[in-house]
């Protein structure tokens, strides 16, 4: 058996982007794409994820109930976040949809992007390529800003993006 050898950030990315595929089929190389991962990385992606338990033994079906336990729990411990400069993006956290509208705030979160058009505290997004990727995939790109709401989030705004999490993914 393969030693396990740790999470990488973008294996996350690559997680919830199968969760936004919801019963869909996909193809490894087809996520490559949408994401801006190279394929090599997303097959070594998905077996840490199967180590993990996150991905059934086959690599096709999500483990949701895991994943969400994950998410909820460890995320912000393994790939911590920490807001800074002000500068041109793309929004995430509370800041981007689906809080945004459930939440107002002063301080505003945005993923470095020179196609953005919101300024707020930069956020080094869990892939580089996320805010390209999202730009496509609305619901990617909600399941991502409410992950980083887990990652920078206030009490209320982390019980909030888990309770949305838990309804797009499950």
């Amino acid at each position: 058996m393969k030693q396990h050898k740790g999470m990488r950030p973008h294996d996350v990315v690559i997680l919830l982007k199968i969760a936004a595929l919801k019963d869909k089929s996909w193809l490894a190389k087809d996520l490559a794409q949408s994401l801006y991962i190279s394929a090599s990385e997303v097959s070594e992606s998905l077996n840490r994820s199967k180590l993990a338990g996150l991905v059934s033994g086959d690599k096709k079906r999500l483990m949701k109930n895991n994943l969400l336990e994950f998410l909820e729990h460890g995320l912000r411990y393994v790939f911590p976040a920490k807001a800074g400069a002000i500068q041109r993006g793309m929004p995430t956290a509370h800041s981007a949809p689906p809080l945004n509208q459930l939440i107002s705030a002063e301080d505003s979160y945005v993923w470095p992007w020179a196609k953005g058009q919101a300024r707020g505290q930069a956020v080094e997004p869990l892939h580089t390529g996320a805010p390209d990727a999202c730009a496509k995939d609305p619901l990617l790109y909600e399941l991502l800003a409410l992950t980083d709401a887990l990652r920078l989030g206030r009490a209320r705004e982390k019980q909030q993006a888990v309770e949305a999490l838990h309804q797009r993914i499950l």
